[in-house]
């Protein structure tokens, strides 16, 4: 990748810089049987959120309070035209989606916490990058209820197979509303890239929301597609209960009607599984705050193929897991404090955004 050089930052932000891979710099880890190589690309970062790879050979990564940083060519620089955001609590500049066709569209996609009447909700937005600002920025969802709670906002995207996009939604800590379908909270949403309603969404009849897949969820912050296509989510339960869930059209999962998890002040729910809700494929207690969620597919581990890694914001370091089973491998070294993103590079390495280090971070075979 080009962006691993000894240049530092550019004067628009002094507090970032990037990181020569020189062996003090990339210590030995291992992952699984494979020796690993744990490398700090980029550090100073403020609360990143997300990482997302352009097929230029750079990088953009978020900041909860509202930058978008550009890494590349031995520069860091940040990008003008960004929406304003309502920085409390868990809210602020959140997720980052570059779609295939990047190299002709230019698009790049942002979730955030978008000001409003009553406070926030989740929006969605596109702008075109060209020379470090996005041109002509508009919202293609937003929350229609704002909240003065600073939590729940969910807000990964992913772009499906057949290029509709999946937003996640978290229910704003507003528990009744992940079961009303009228209503985004707690919801992964579908829609196409300009805003309109695929004609095949499951919910388009009077008084419920046509971007609606599935509804039932809690606080869905990690979600990624599987080599068959699937969509997968992560998502916050309360006291225990963290879910993985395979997202089905049209599903319920359940929340606050069931969980595997507590009640804050004590008290379980009950039943954990109920006719007409969907069961988690997985669930954590007591519980990780999972994050970051990404597949690996790629070439550089081969023992990988196929396997899930989460980020744990709460037991600071990255689940691997293997769905047939969903045994767990735990991946905890000093660089992995409060994993919040995970991602997969173009050449197959695995990169990660802590946030107690306030870095990133490249994993590659040792060799």
């Amino acid at each position: 990748m080009s962006l691993i050089l000894s240049r530092l930052v550019t004067p628009l932000i002094a507090s970032v810089s990037l990181v020569l891979p020189t062996s003090s710099l990339a210590a030995d880890r291992m992952a699984g049987t494979t020796p690993v190589a744990v490398t700090e690309v980029v550090s100073g970062l403020d609360e990143p959120w997300a990482i997302a790879f352009l097929p230029e050979g750079g990088v953009l990564i978020s900041e909860i309070d509202g930058r978008l940083l550009h890494v590349q060519n031995g520069a860091v620089t940040v990008v003008k035209g960004t929406p304003e955001v309502w920085e409390s609590g868990q809210g602020g500049l959140l997720d980052i989606m570059i779609p295939r066709d990047f190299s002709e569209s230019r698009e790049v996609f942002l979730s955030y916490s978008k000001p409003m009447r009553g406070g926030a909700g989740t929006a969605l937005g596109v702008g075109r990058l060209e020379d470090d600002r996005l041109v002509d920025f508009q919202d293609l969802f937003v929350m229609a209820e704002g909240s003065r709670k600073g939590q729940h906002f969910g807000s990964r995207i992913v772009e499906a197979t057949d290029g509709t996009i999946y937003l996640t939604v978290g229910e704003r800590g507003e528990r009744e509303a992940a079961q009303d379908k009228s209503r985004a909270n707690g919801s992964v949403l579908r829609i196409n890239r300009d805003g309109t309603i695929p004609a095949d969404n499951p919910f388009l009849g009077d008084d419920v929301l046509p971007a609606l897949w599935s509804y039932g969820h809690r606080n869905p912050q990690g979600a990624a597609l599987d080599g068959q296509g699937q969509l997968w989510v992560n998502e916050h339960g309360p006291q225990g209960g963290d879910e993985i869930n395979l997202v089905a059209k049209g599903a319920n999962y359940g929340w606050p009607l069931t969980s595997y998890g507590e009640n804050y002040g004590g008290g379980r729910f009950a039943p954990q599984t109920l006719d007409g809700t969907e069961p988690p494929a997985h669930q954590w207690t007591p519980s990780i705050a999972p994050s970051g969620y990404a597949i690996y597919e790629g070439d550089l581990f081969p023992e990988l193929k196929g396997k899930h890694l989460i980020g744990s914001l709460k037991f600071d370091y990255i689940s691997v897991m293997d769905p047939a089973s969903w045994q767990e491998e735990q991946w905890s070294w000093p660089e992995t404090g409060r994993v919040r993103d995970i991602a997969l590079a173009p050449d197959g390495a695995i990169w990660f955004l802590s946030v107690g280090e306030g870095a990133a971070y490249r994993i590659a075979p040792r060799d």
